[in-house]
């Protein structure tokens, strides 16, 4: 996701704008499904399943990314196995889909840092802070839950983020123009590794039990996981990236953990204490100089000039 590089970017068509909407309502969504779904299945093997569905039979209708096979099998790995396996185990157990919708988020300020060691990128000083006050919003949050059982899971998912983070600068190496024909066939990449550590870690009666009596439920998360949220929610989004300036489309991405944490205490009945609340406020604030910072020093002048 991209910072503003200034304040005039062209607006969205209603339409277009109504798809931006719905993009990040489904990716929101998606933590309350990921909940639902590590309550019926394994987490690894779900995680596996689900990026099994967004590859088969999608992978058979799009053609090969233009970028390095190793970057493929790389974005896969990172972004399949490791950003999301960590993700779903720390909802198994016990991160709340809200909580999980907002920490993920700091997937922006690891790509910055990480940015700078791998592309020499120099990321501004407003950048810096509001990756400052984000992260305090998230020391807050973790406050209460240093002794308790919360804090492993919690753990988990800022490792999350940074995977997440790093499967966006392998994306910027790739130079990968066709984004959707990338995600779907980097996400062939994952499933036999999660199959593998699913077998190995997890419960082998409860795996059985999922493949061969999946319930209901269980099968409406892997295919909201596979084809709303990985599919249809890539191809709506690189469909408004490849229409308007990325300026534009990012800011909706501050959009993705409203509709996550409005719909975990609406469906879910999650709750949040006042540290909680204080520490999402911090976040919001730090996601928000990320993408509008620059864009505020530059109309204030403050911006240093090369």
């Amino acid at each position: 996701m991209g910072s503003l590089t200034r304040l005039n970017c062209p607006m969205l068509s209603p339409s277009h704008l109504l798809l931006a909407l719905l993009a990040t309502a489904i990716w929101g969504f998606n933590y309350v499904v990921i909940k639902l779904g590590v309550g019926e299945v394994p987490p690894l093997l779900l995680t596996g399943l689900r990026f099994f569905f967004a590859a088969i039979p999608a992978i058979f209708f799009v053609s090969r990314p233009t970028s390095r096979f190793s970057y493929v099998l790389s974005y896969g790995i990172v972004l399949g196995v490791i950003q999301f396996g960590l993700l779903f185990v720390s909802m198994k157990l016990g991160l709340s889909a809200s909580l999980a919708s907002l920490v993920l988020q700091l997937q922006a300020f690891f790509t910055i840092g990480i940015a700078v060691v791998v592309l020499g990128d120099v990321p501004k000083p407003v950048q810096l802070a509001g990756a400052a006050l984000a992260f305090a919003g998230i020391g807050l949050i973790a406050i209460n839950r240093w002794h308790g059982p919360e804090l492993f899971p919690l753990i988990l998912c800022v490792l999350a983020a940074f995977a997440w983070g790093v499967a966006n600068v392998i994306t910027k190496k790739s130079g990968e123009k066709n984004m959707l024909s990338f995600i779907i066939w980097a996400s062939l990449m994952a499933p036999l590794p999660l199959f593998a550590l699913s077998w190995g870690l997890e419960d082998h009666a409860e795996i059985i039990r999922s493949i061969t009596h999946p319930s209901l439920l269980a099968i409406g998360a892997v295919a909201y996981l596979a084809w709303p949220v990985t599919v249809l929610g890539f191809a709506m989004w690189n469909f408004l990236l490849s229409k308007y300036p990325a300026s534009s489309v990012a800011p909706f991405s501050l959009l993705i953990p409203v509709f996550g944490i409005l719909s975990g205490v609406l469906v879910l009945g999650d709750t949040l204490g006042a540290a909680t609340i204080a520490g999402a406020v911090m976040v919001f604030a730090g996601m928000g100089l990320n993408v509008f910072g620059p864009s505020w020093m530059g109309k204030l002048g403050l911006t240093r000039k090369p």
